[in-house]
């Protein structure tokens, strides 16, 4: 199996490729679309702001690349930004923008930002630290042997929102109830950072190579 890391100036690049090294996997970082389409399978990380990152992939020609991998049924692994630019949209702007951030599309939905706020009083946005995720499918092959209510690890400010429930895999609870893993044919997004979550973050990534959808 012949891995690629999508580089897209997004941060986390280092954690996930050590993740996947110390899971024995075999993958290569690379912005060049022309190395990526040969890989079997993508992990799309990142950290970072939507509006950059989208310009950044479509400067390199990467948002193109996406788009056909996932048209070809070709499993996809996306995770904290890279889950939420695969949706319609971002509420994340550029600078001087009024309307949302045009993203790739493969998944119908968007971003918004976290409210910050509970009945208990103001929340600290960006959410950042460990918080337990229920898992609407305890028998899904991507959170096999996983328990409901693990705790894995966020660091964001923007929440997605798919369109169709029926894809959600992942929710969790930080002031309001939000999406933090949908999958959607080959395409597997978490919210969170599997490869930061210790133990069962490591078990969630391996899952996802021996996924066949």
């Amino acid at each position: 199996m012949k891995v690629g890391i999508i580089d897209y100036n997004a941060g986390n690049l280092r954690s996930v490729e050590l993740a996947l090294r110390h899971l024995e996997i075999d993958a290569f970082v690379s912005g060049n679309p022309r190395d990526l389409v040969k890989a079997d399978r993508l992990v799309f990380p990142g950290d970072g702001h939507a509006a950059t990152s989208m310009h950044n992939l479509r400067e390199r020609g990467l948002d193109e690349l996406l788009v056909n991998f996932f048209r070809r049924g070709l499993p996809i692994l996306g995770i904290c930004v890279g889950s939420q630019i695969v949706l319609d949209s971002s509420d994340e702007k550029a600078a001087g923008e009024a309307e949302p951030t045009r993203c790739l599309g493969l998944v119908q939905g968007t971003c918004h930002r976290l409210e910050g706020s509970s009945p208990s009083g103001p929340l600290k946005v960006p959410h950042m630290g460990w918080n337990a995720v229920q898992f609407s499918d305890a028998h899904h092959p991507l959170v096999q042997g996983i328990p409901s209510g693990t705790d894995f690890y966020f660091v964001h400010s923007f929440y997605t929102e798919v369109s169709d429930p029926t894809i959600i895999l992942g929710r969790t609870e930080y002031g309001q109830e939000f999406t933090t893993g949908f999958v959607k044919d080959a395409l597997a997004a978490w919210q969170f950072h599997p490869e930061k979550s210790g133990e069962w973050g490591l078990k969630l990534v391996a899952n996802f190579f021996q996924w066949r959808p």
